[in-house]
């Protein structure tokens, strides 16, 4: 930065060989400087790297802005000439450095030499609520793998990133990663670690649940292709000139090859609607037609296997802001379900839920059957995918384990939910809730 002598609207004078600024002039520079390092952190830099560069900067405005006016008055500058005590250092003096950290969204800890917590930012507080500073950081985090390496980078100030799990309120999966910062900076006059936590519970789930999901789809695709292939392999052998074992087993390779499709197509239209799930539908139509709709195209399917499908709905009620042909899915399913796991001569019926308080403002289409019920701790698993209480009866009724998983997706997009109430013996009711249009619009 240069200052030249006609700067005045700065402030800026020069004399005696030497350029001055005034005192408000650097910290700002270094605040800005600081900010603008850790800005960086969501650029090419990482936090740490971000925050060395700042507390460098920042150190050298604010020695520079120590700097005197030779225009004010001469006095005392140290505590010695004024005759007063000589204070201990604060090792975390409030300013510059406080600013930066308390600003930034990832939780951030400064530990002294001693394994004290002298300073931590609200994201930290929030991600670690019994935190308190002045505490010893193994009483905050009660871990082997961060108790060792944060001591060991306190020791020899190597940066450190360890992995580690917490069992507060259930299992959350933590990284952090630990550098010693210098001493004389903004950050105090005695080296601190800089301690950044990352929890990683959600990316770990999300990944587990990406690898479950593919064991899963390759496990469902594998058993009917095994079943085909070997079917094949005896039709071309020992079955050439068996015209009724041919006809039994093409039947039976019709039906796994009709498995594998429509598993596919669950695949696909998953995929399609995991891409579509942010936006927000705005075609207003009602949801008592598209559901009696839905009914009706099952109607034919109820006939043949015996079920009584009965629709108690008005027409055009229930107005609400949706994409038709996905909540056309998500009755087709539910019904389909109904009738398929209700039992042969069972009834399944369809109409308008009664308004809830647990769900206001908000319009209900219930969907019930006469079966056997769901015991109750299988209900909060039964939207995951390929979830199912009993695989071997699932895949004799054709079902593919994701019916109802395409249901929730399809209902977040919705911003709607699914209630399921059953009990053994007495049948299962699934409901879908949506917003209203005219409650949405309000």
């Amino acid at each position: 930065m240069f200052l030249t002598p006609g700067a005045s609207g700065m402030g800026a004078s020069q004399g005696a060989g030497q350029t001055h600024v005034p005192r408000w002039y650097l910290p700002a520079s270094a605040l800005g400087v600081g900010a603008i390092a850790a800005l960086a952190a969501h650029g090419a830099l990482s936090p740490l790297a971000a925050f060395a560069i700042g507390s460098a900067a920042a150190a050298a405005a604010l020695a520079a802005a120590a700097t005197r006016d030779p225009d004010e008055a001469p006095g005392p500058t140290t505590a010695e000439d004024r005759g007063a005590e000589v204070p201990a250092p604060d090792p975390m003096p409030p300013g510059a450095g406080q600013m930066l950290l308390a600003r930034l969204p990832t939780p951030l800890l400064l530990v002294s030499r001693s394994g004290r917590v002298l300073f931590a930012n609200p994201s930290a507080h929030h991600a670690l609520p019994h935190l308190q500073t002045g505490s010893h950081f193994a009483h905050l985090i009660r871990a082997p793998a961060f108790v060792e390496g944060l001591s060991a980078t306190l020791s020899d100030g190597v940066e450190r990133a360890v992995s580690f799990t917490l069992h507060h309120k259930g299992e959350r999966f933590i990284e952090a990663r630990i550098t010693l910062l210098p001493s004389g900076g903004v950050f105090g006059s005695e080296p601190l670690a800089l301690v950044q936590i990352d929890d990683r519970t959600e990316a770990r789930r999300a990944d587990q649940m990406r690898s479950d999901f593919i064991a899963n789809a390759s496990h469902e695709l594998r058993t009917p292709l095994a079943s085909i292939i070997g079917y094949i392999e005896t039709l071309q052998n020992h079955a050439r000139d068996d015209p009724e074992a041919r006809e039994r087993f093409l039947g039976i390779m019709a039906r796994e090859a009709g498995r594998m499709q429509r598993l596919v197509d669950d695949l696909m239209s998953l995929g399609r609607i995991e891409m579509t799930e942010h936006l927000r539908p705005s075609e207003v139509r009602s949801l008592e037609d598209i559901a009696a709709e839905s009914a009706a195209a099952l109607m034919p399917m109820a006939v043949r296997a015996g079920t009584a499908l009965g629709v108690t709905l008005e027409p055009g009620g229930s107005p609400v802001a949706c994409d038709p042909d996905q909540l056309a899915q998500v009755f087709t399913n539910l019904i389909d379900n109904a009738m398929k796991y209700g039992g042969a001569g069972g009834t399944v019926r369809v109409a308008r839920a009664a308004p809830s308080k647990a769900h206001p403002n908000r319009c209900g289409i219930a969907i019930s059957d006469t079966g056997p019920g769901i015991e109750r701790e299988h209900i909060p698993r039964l939207t995951e995918r390929f979830y199912r209480i009993s695989v071997t009866s699932s895949r004799n009724k054709g079902g593919t384990g994701l019916g109802l998983a395409i249901v929730k997706h399809i209902l977040n997009r919705h911003e709607g939910r699914l209630e399921i109430a059953s009990a053994p013996g007495k049948g299962s009711t699934f409901t879908v809730w949506l917003p209203c249009a005219d409650a949405r619009r309000g």
